[in-house]
């Protein structure tokens, strides 16, 4: 790894004692062949061309991961690429649970590095789903059709946030919770609020 790479800024995530500290310092070392600027963005090592996310380092319990910002627009011939949730529409992740496993493809993670690069610099763009393609639980369709303000303060909001309360509903599984978080959110809204502004 050529150390006038490395951004010292980024170094802690590297340093401290954490699961998968062996496999990022190999992803690192990867990621950093390629003509990347290291950054520190969301609390973890971010890769960028030209002021562009390209990748990003990061873990969880079973498995840590590269996730490439524009992965589903990558060729992916290794059929490695994996879509985190049904709801990440643009970003890919290729997992590992071992040293081994970065090591063997380190030359296939390179050309992928690569292609995500020129992906960027083409300007191409992921066709995200529209808000109105998002599910909308029965519940939050009931209290609009109640509430009048509550539909005209919603449909006022921003997509971003529209779609953010909507996978926040259908995030819980049961009618109860989704109850509650509408009950919880009624007020964010009628003030044109998003989910996290507060």
């Amino acid at each position: 790894m050529a150390k006038n790479n490395t951004n010292p800024k980024v170094d802690f995530f590297f340093n401290k004692t954490q699961p998968w500290q062996e496999e990022y310092k190999k992803l690192r070392s990867i990621v950093l062949d390629c003509p990347l600027t290291e950054e520190l963005k969301w609390g973890q090592p971010c890769y960028t061309s030209e002021e562009k996310n390209i990748v990003l380092i990061h873990g969880f319990k079973e498995y840590c991961a590269l996730l490439l910002m524009k992965g589903a627009l990558l060729k992916d011939p290794k059929k490695i690429l994996i879509q985190q949730t049904e709801n990440v529409q643009a970003a890919r992740q290729i997992r590992f649970t071992n040293l081994g496993e970065i090591v063997k493809l380190e030359k296939t993670l390179k050309a992928y590095i690569h292609e995500a690069i020129e992906v960027e610099k083409s300007g191409l763009k992921v066709e995200m789903k529209k808000t109105s393609e998002f599910k909308m639980v029965e519940e939050f369709k009931k209290k609009l059709e109640e509430n009048p303000d509550l539909k005209t303060a919603f449909k006022a909001l921003t997509p971003g946030r529209q779609r953010a309360y909507l996978l926040y509903f259908a995030g819980a599984k049961q009618s109860q919770t989704r109850e509650a978080r509408i009950e919880k959110c009624v007020k964010l809204i009628l003030r044109g609020n998003g989910l996290n502004d507060e």
